[in-house]
């Protein structure tokens, strides 16, 4: 049995036994509230692994927790809606939310993202001390230098910010306002400075026929950086 803890926020109740009764089946411990209030306090009680938060819980909703939320903590976090519309679910991703989902889904599917998720908390808890392979490529990113072979690799700075940016969010959709705030800073709005950048990295990176294998890009929406069977080695001492 597994020992992470699971905070399910959602004021249908009987979607809350669902949830508990199905998480709990696949071994995680699990905390239910129904409510944004309870849903915070839950977070400093409890301190959960993850929470699972509907988007439209009363009085403080799922999108201003998460907000709050960020303020002072990286927990990962994963909103449920039944909103589909493209620009919903870039907002959420924007205050911080690490994946969207869309009700009603299959729990199957449901099980694979908070699995994905809590592996890449994991990963990305160290994820300034590795060393990356990929492909013919070896990122170093406390030194922040990229071979490919015994070649350099001449990265901007605003590339290697970007770079990290992706690495310290594998398998995440990072938006185009997200990336602007995480390496231009909080004001920028021009999304062509994201497109341009992302565009040079790409060309850098992904030197190989057959189109981006590991920045692959969501339009209207943003990017996302995925990882083949990456080697990641931790930085002695």
């Amino acid at each position: 049995m597994s020992d992470l803890r699971l905070l399910i926020v959602d004021h249908d109740v009987t979607m809350l036994r669902l949830l508990r009764a199905e998480l709990s089946a696949r071994g995680y411990e699990i905390r239910t509230v129904d409510n944004g209030i309870d849903a915070i306090t839950a977070v400093a009680d409890y301190e959960p692994h993850l929470i699972l938060m509907d988007a439209c819980i009363p009085g403080i909703d799922g999108q201003e927790v998460c907000k709050r939320i960020r303020a002072w903590s990286t927990l990962p976090i994963i909103l449920m809606s039944a909103l589909t519309a493209p620009q919903i679910r870039a907002s959420a991703l924007d205050l911080g939310a690490d994946d969207y989902i869309t009700k009603p889904f299959h729990m199957g599917e449901l099980a694979a993202r908070i699995r994905a998720v809590l592996r890449r908390a994991t990963a990305s808890h160290n994820a300034h001390q590795c060393i990356v392979h990929l492909d013919d490529l070896t990122i170093d990113i406390m030194r922040r230098e990229v071979r490919r072979g015994e070649q350099p690799e001449h990265l901007t700075k605003i590339e290697f910010d970007l770079l990290q940016e992706f690495l310290n969010n594998t398998d995440r959709v990072l938006t185009y306002q997200h990336l602007l705030n995480a390496v231009w800073g909080v004001g920028y709005d021009d999304l062509r400075l994201v497109h341009v950048h992302v565009c040079n990295l790409r060309r850098k990176l992904e030197k190989r026929i057959g189109g981006p294998r590991h920045i692959v890009a969501l339009p209207g929406v943003g990017y996302r950086f995925t990882i083949n069977d990456p080697c990641i080695e931790p930085v002695a001492g």
